[in-house]
């Protein structure tokens, strides 16, 4: 007990020397925290933003017409069952084929398959949730499908929207640090991978990595609370849209 307690110790300190080596908080080194942290939330942003165009304007116009319901229960229970490890080998074996950037494009190809089904599910069940007697109203008054849409549909679901989005980018905070063992820059991750790869002599790396990663991703969940938060029409409520939603 007291060799497996002095390990811990060990691995502790080691992670903590590690975190302390003077070019780890260089923003300019690619080795350095900030540097890799950028270059994480680069690649996650990216992947979001790429989902967000795929997808929002179909279930949105699914949504309003209310058409497409097994569509998007579909579409998340297959998200549910994405496993993402595969999906990121699965496309680099494909850009390899293809003589693609195997750096970039199955990582990329493989977030945004994985931010797609919350994106759509969520806009299509926050718009459906929009009282129907409500939207009628709207429609007699003069208001054109397009303008009951984005004037009325989309602000009411936005809670629920960024919610999706919110579930989607934390589970792209995660996936990109796996994607590190086929991406050579890997944002956070790469310290996790070149840890495992010196064996025992890198285990403060995996650890101070690790750690990095947790906390990025908790920032990112209070940043989507703040933006919830200042971006929802006032009487909205934004505590319904703190879990993703399913149909």
């Amino acid at each position: 007990m007291g060799a497996e307690a002095g390990a811990r110790v060990n691995i502790f300190t080691e992670a903590w020397q590690w975190l302390g080596q003077p070019n780890r908080w260089s923003w300019t080194d690619p080795a350095g925290i900030p540097y890799r942290t950028v270059e994480h939330l680069s690649f996650s942003a990216l992947s979001l933003a790429v989902a967000a165009v795929l997808t929002i304007p179909p279930a949105l116009w699914l949504a309003h017409y209310r058409r497409g319901a097994f569509l998007a229960s579909t579409v998340i229970n297959i998200g549910r069952a994405i496993p993402s490890f595969g999906l990121i080998i699965l496309f680099w074996f494909l850009a390899a084929r293809w003589e693609l950037d195997t750096d970039f494009w199955p990582l990329l190809i493989a977030l945004v398959a994985l931010a797609l089904p919350p994106l759509f599910t969520n806009t299509y069940a926050g718009v459906i949730s929009v009282d129907a007697d409500a939207v009628d109203a709207a429609r007699g008054t003069g208001y054109t499908e397009a303008q009951i849409m984005f004037r009325m549909e989309l602000p009411l679901a936005l809670p629920v929207i960024l919610a999706g989005a919110r579930v989607a980018f934390l589970q792209l905070i995660a996936t990109v640090a796996i994607g590190a063992i086929v991406n050579d820059g890997g944002g956070l991750g790469r310290y996790i991978v070149d840890g495992f790869a010196q064996g025992r002599g890198g285990y403060g790396e995996i650890l101070g990595g690790g750690v990095a990663v947790i906390v990025l991703a908790l920032l990112c969940e209070g940043a989507f609370t703040l933006i919830t938060r200042l971006v929802v029409p006032k009487g909205l409520t934004v505590e319904n849209a703190r879990q993703p939603q399913t149909l």
